[in-house]
């Protein structure tokens, strides 16, 4: 919960609650086990006490009720130090994915009632496959009591099916079944519908972190500008915020990039709301023309296609791939699998290098996106195999041109999804593997053959040898020969 001052969050004022659902005792079992040892018993204690607001067979909306109400049923004192108690719990419920708030003003009167939206716990197959909650939980109780936890709920099928080959499918579907009237269409049912809908859009329960904040749009947003009125209002618009956190993440903006969309007077409507078809389509735009400098700077280069690269293989269904040693400690196996089919291509190519990602390497997975249009999973995949390829061999660059080829011959292969990528690395990675050991096993067999014929470098020269007797000289002549090495000496 986002308060910048805690006069604006008392007792004094107001709350209703929403719920669309009820818990079972399953569910009640998750939050004891899961979701207590993260965020707290006291924060535990406001979701249960929000949840019997409604009564247990009952949904929708509650009455207005005064959270001094709240505060006392929780044993927290009115004040300030209640305040905060209060946030912090409810801000723990939110970021778990178990309670949303909102803001209501009344214009008229300046009262501002908080609604809270109570959220249903994961279920243990869906908890245990979401990376942040196992991290978190894993860092409050321990890695063997998750892995305990998650026994505990996994689903174990009858031992005696081991003994059973094959299963089919044989559940009827529903116009097998069933039969429609073919009238005319039901306006008014279509627009009650629509109307449901529009009125309870929800955020997604699991937000990415926040990157843009409102007083980082208003500190440089021109005084002048038509829409700051509207800008000025986002402090008092949680959802609001959430949503430009989201588009944010997905296309990677800035602060800057915001207050300058923010700028624009179509991007509000009459009422103040945020036009959010006009924001994605220039966020999109943004991120085109980043591509379109990487254009202007890159020279024309020809792709030649690699000869190396192998046909992937028929077992598409493949297991992922072996977590890259710096990640090890911070994710399993199977969280990284789920990072690369789920998370977006930049924010996986932002864990690879310790700062910010360099601007050429951007641009280039950018225009692979955008240009080539190879889907997000799979260049996913291409940033892990590029990596890998780059601490296995130090000679090979880090080069746009490498990059570009690899990724040139995984789309003319037609590899559109998550598991032919997976199973074109693993074909390209046994390929290479072999081609090192026929090359090791090559020169180990020339340099065996060399020792065996090797030839002396210089040919052998003959030396003439003294096989003559010794001479014998008399003094006389010992005495002129040393006279004429004196005379030469001297000369």
């Amino acid at each position: 919960m986002h308060v910048s001052n805690l006069l604006e969050f008392t007792e004094n004022h107001r709350y209703f609650v929403y719920r669309d659902f009820a818990l079972s005792g399953l569910d009640r079992k998750l939050l004891a086990a899961l979701y207590q040892p993260m965020v707290g018993a006291f924060a535990a204690g406001l979701y249960h006490y929000l949840y019997h607001v409604k009564a247990e067979d009952e949904v929708g909306y509650s009455s207005l009720e005064s959270q001094r109400e709240l505060f006392l049923g929780l044993g927290v004192e009115p004040g300030p130090s209640g305040r905060k108690v209060a946030i912090d719990a409810a801000s723990k419920l939110e970021a778990v994915g178990l309670l949303q708030v909102f803001v209501h003003e009344n214009p008229l009167t300046e009262e501002t009632v908080y609604e809270y939206a109570l959220l249903r716990p994961l279920g243990a197959a869906e908890f245990f496959s979401n990376v942040h909650l196992s991290l978190l939980l894993r860092d409050k109780i321990g890695r063997s009591a998750v892995l305990e936890l998650r026994k505990r709920w996994s689903a174990e099928p009858p031992a005696e099916l081991t003994r059973f080959i094959g299963r089919q499918e044989v559940t009827v579907p529903f116009y097998d079944m069933f039969r429609l009237s073919g009238g005319p269409a039901d306006p008014e049912l279509e627009a009650g519908w629509q109307e449901t809908a529009t009125a309870r859009q929800q955020a997604p329960k699991f937000t990415p972190p926040e990157k843009i904040r409102y007083h980082d749009i208003l500190k440089h947003f021109p005084r002048s500008a038509t829409t700051r009125r509207y800008v000025e209002r986002l402090n008092k618009a949680p959802e609001t915020m959430q949503q430009l956190n989201y588009y944010a993440y997905r296309y990677d903006l800035t602060v800057l990039d915001v207050q300058r969309l923010l700028d624009r007077d179509e991007m509000f409507r009459a009422d103040g709301a945020v036009n959010w078809e006009i924001f994605e389509e220039n966020a999109t735009e943004i991120f085109k023309v980043r591509q379109s400098q990487a254009r202007a700077e890159r020279v024309s280069v020809h792709l030649e296609p690699s000869a190396a690269d192998p046909e992937p293989p028929g077992d598409a269904g493949e297991g992922a791939f072996d977590v890259p040693a710096k990640f090890r400690d911070s994710v399993t196996p199977k969280q990284y699998e789920h990072i690369l089919r789920h998370e977006p291509y930049h924010r996986v190519l932002a864990w690879h290098f310790p700062g910010e990602v360099p601007e050429p390497t951007r641009r280039l997975y950018n225009r692979i996106f955008f240009e080539l249009k190879m889907p997000q999973p799979v260049i996913n995949v291409l940033i892990h195999y590029v990596n890998e390829i780059l601490n296995t061999n130090w000679e090979q660059p880090n080069s746009a041109a490498y990059v570009e080829t690899i990724a040139s011959t995984m789309l003319q292969k037609n590899i559109d999804t998550f598991e032919l990528a997976v199973a074109y690395v693993k074909a390209a990675q046994r390929f290479e593997r072999r081609r090192r050991e026929e090359k090791r096993a090559g020169e180990g067999t020339g340099a065996r053959s060399r020792g065996r014929a090797q030839a002396p470098r210089k040919p052998a020269l003959s030396v003439v040898e003294d096989t003559g007797p010794i001479a014998n000289f008399s003094a006389e002549e010992w005495e002129r020969m040393m006279d004429l090495a004196r005379k030469l000496q001297e000369e």
